[in-house]
């Protein structure tokens, strides 16, 4: 019994399905009460739950602003506004979501996004001001007390608020499970509580009908505090993104996208914002150097795939790669050789090492059994052999045990060989001008 009561307020087992996966794709989502977070309007069933949910409340309230002229209620009041509030909130946002489906213009290059940030405080505002009217009538009630009437009308009115209420978030929670959106099931959820409030009216016809005539505006009171928490709620969320802030776990959910995908060494760098209800990310990633083109734009694309796989709000993904100095870079060294022979492709390069200069080659593809040798012609006809063996066991980071000798201005082979088959790739390395210049970027 314990446990279905828990589910039912959503801190049960259920409370937390996403569908039945085990593992959640899509990321974090948080949940403002008062503001539709941005993910349920990615879906056409997650703007059909705004559109119902909206419908719902709003007659609800029509029916609960009748009994409040009759009755006089003011924690009738407090709860109806509370409901208009909750309602009224989808219209702003609704007229942003239009403007945003606009194209992008000369001047409003990102499109009009942005404008649901504009709508956020609309919301915000609309919320406040109810939260001042509910409690200036609940206190205006306490310091001149009259009578409530209509009891019986009250107490259905505040139990029509109640399933109001728990229809929406009957609504919300199954459509959050169809379109497996954390957001929208947390928002039936919240709907649920509130439905708590509109019981609480109930409650205080009781009260007023026991002789307890301050029973009214005391629930009116509390009520008029849960709506002052949906307005620290609903601001703390609107500026945090006008802010260009995101979720706190959404960062952590790209570098765990980005461990699906091969290839990537390292995550250097994630951003994201919102333009309104859709996602911008931005990812700076280092990959091999020696990678061919078609092989790095191959492992871009991959990385937007699974980008777009684990968060759902996502619109833009921008992948580029990082362009720091690697580590063991030489900055005197000459610029690095792009390996390209049917045996290996890659980068060839002279690098610093604890122990000193190295010739160090790291490979993209290579055939089995590769092995590498780099040849360097010397004045006299004489030739410095450098044998590149792997690093630490690593096969794809074949290094000399010696330093090239100097100057690191000649013209060399690489000989690669891989069982019966071997190939010489000629290339020349010069030293920079004034030894400064910096790394070309294959």
């Amino acid at each position: 019994m314990w446990a279905r009561i828990l589910d039912w307020f959503g801190f049960g087992a259920h409370g937390h399905d996403h569908g039945g996966h085990s593992h959640d794709h899509h990321g974090p989502h948080g949940h403002t009460h008062g503001v539709i977070d941005a993910t349920i309007a990615t879906t056409d069933r997650g703007i059909w739950a705004i559109k119902w949910s909206f419908v719902i409340l709003a007659v609800t309230a029509a029916l609960q602003v009748v009994v409040v002229v009759f009755s006089g209620s003011v924690a009738l009041l407090a709860d109806t506004i509370h409901n208009i509030a909750d309602a009224t909130t989808a219209i702003p946002l609704w007229i942003a979501f239009v403007l945003a489906r606009r194209k992008p213009t000369r001047t409003f290059t990102y499109g009009l996004g942005r404008v649901e940030d504009l709508a956020g405080i609309v919301i915000v505002l609309i919320i406040l001001a109810s939260a001042l009217v509910a409690g200036y009538e609940a206190i205006d009630r306490l310091l001149n007390p009259r009578p409530a009437q209509f009891l019986g009308w009250l107490a259905a009115a505040g139990a029509v608020g109640f399933l109001g209420n728990e229809a929406v978030a009957v609504s919300r929670i199954r459509v959050g499970r169809e379109i497996n959106s954390a957001a929208l099931i947390a928002d039936g959820y919240h709907a649920r509580t509130d439905g708590l409030t509109s019981l609480a009216v109930v409650v205080g016809a009781i009260g007023v009908w026991l002789g307890f005539q301050l029973a009214d505006p005391i629930i009116g009171l509390v009520i008029t505090v849960a709506i002052f928490g949906i307005v620290w709620q609903s601001a703390r969320s609107v500026l945090t993104r006008m802010l260009d802030g995101v979720e706190p776990g959404l960062v952590d959910e790209i570098h765990h996208a980005a461990e699906h995908v091969v290839g990537i060494e390292k995550v250097a760098e994630a951003k994201a914002r919102w333009l309104g209800h859709k996602l911008h990310v931005d990812v700076a990633i280092a990959v091999n150097d020696g990678l061919l083109l078609a092989a790095a734009n191959n492992i871009a694309a991959s990385l937007k795939a699974e980008l777009f796989a684990h968060i759902p709000a996502l619109d833009v993904a921008t992948v580029r790669f990082t362009e720091p100095q690697a580590e063991g870079a030489n900055h005197h060294a000459p610029d690095p050789f792009l390996v390209s022979g049917k045996l290996a492709s890659g980068l060839l390069e002279i690098i610093d090492t604890p122990q000193g200069e190295r010739m160090r080659l790291r490979v993209s593809s290579h055939a089995e059994g590769l092995q590498a040798n780099v040849a360097i012609e010397r004045p006299g006809g004489t030739v410095e052999r450098l044998p590149l063996s792997p690093v630490g066991g690593d096969h794809h980071y074949l290094q000399s045990l010696v330093a090239p000798a100097e100057p690191h201005e000649f013209s060399a082979r690489l000989q690669l060989s891989a069982g019966p088959d071997s190939e010489d790739l000629p290339f020349a390395m010069a030293e920079p001008e004034g030894h400064h210049h910096e790394h070309a970027h294959w």
